[in-house]
């Protein structure tokens, strides 16, 4: 059985050997896979000079290591140092000026983890204008296990004699402040901040509060 090959001779070169089609393709396609990769590598050094530069741009700033009560005076153990790429609009404060940030006294609370930026240090301003800081007494099994200062919690109050009024429960947003050890009966004191006016209508609701920290 003969096999029909298809070939094309090249112009201008008589006599020249005739040249497989699928030669003469492979031959043309071969500079637009150079060019293909040379694009490849061009935007490849393209992507690691911008990475490169946003590198440069970084900066050592001072960040809070540990918790830090509001009033609390500030010392070597409290700070810490990260690079960051800064952001215009935080006052952080660069690490070359730490030490002078030590025995300070920190205006409100500190989160470890956090940047410390120069509002947070100066006479206290604890609470802020608005909200109001609430001791709860918890009963055993109504705290969640973990729990820590920091944490978004939704406060439940469930009135006494529920079941028989029909009263509704009560509830608000806050935030932890303070977890104490519970004390020979189980109960766990926590330091809630809330809203001024959440606090008031927690305060006054009569009944067991139950904390319940939720998804976000």
């Amino acid at each position: 059985m003969s096999t029909a090959t298809t070939s094309r001779r090249i112009d201008g070169m008589p006599g020249s050997a005739a040249m497989p089609a699928a030669v003469a393709i492979g031959q043309r396609r071969a500079p637009m896979r150079i060019v293909a990769g040379l694009l490849v590598v061009a935007v490849g050094a393209l992507i690691g000079a911008v990475a490169m530069m946003q590198l440069n741009k970084a900066v050592e700033v001072v960040a809070v290591a540990q918790p830090v009560a509001a009033g609390a005076v500030l010392s070597d153990a409290d700070l810490t140092t990260v690079s960051i790429v800064p952001d215009a609009s935080l006052h952080v404060v660069p690490a070359a000026e730490m030490s002078t940030l030590v025995g300070q006294t920190a205006a409100v609370p500190l989160i470890p983890g956090s940047l410390l930026v120069r509002e947070q240090v100066g006479p206290s301003i604890d609470p802020g204008a608005g909200q109001s800081l609430l001791a709860v007494g918890l009963k055993n099994g109504h705290t969640p296990a973990g729990l820590a200062p920091g944490t978004s919690v939704l406060v439940l109050v469930v009135p006494t004699g529920t079941a028989t009024t029909g009263a509704q429960p009560v509830q608000a947003p806050g935030t932890v402040r303070d977890v104490q050890v519970p004390d020979a009966t189980g109960l766990t004191v926590v330091t809630l901040q809330l809203a001024t006016d959440a606090a008031v209508k927690i305060a006054s609701a009569g009944g067991e509060a139950t904390l319940v920290v939720q998804g976000r």
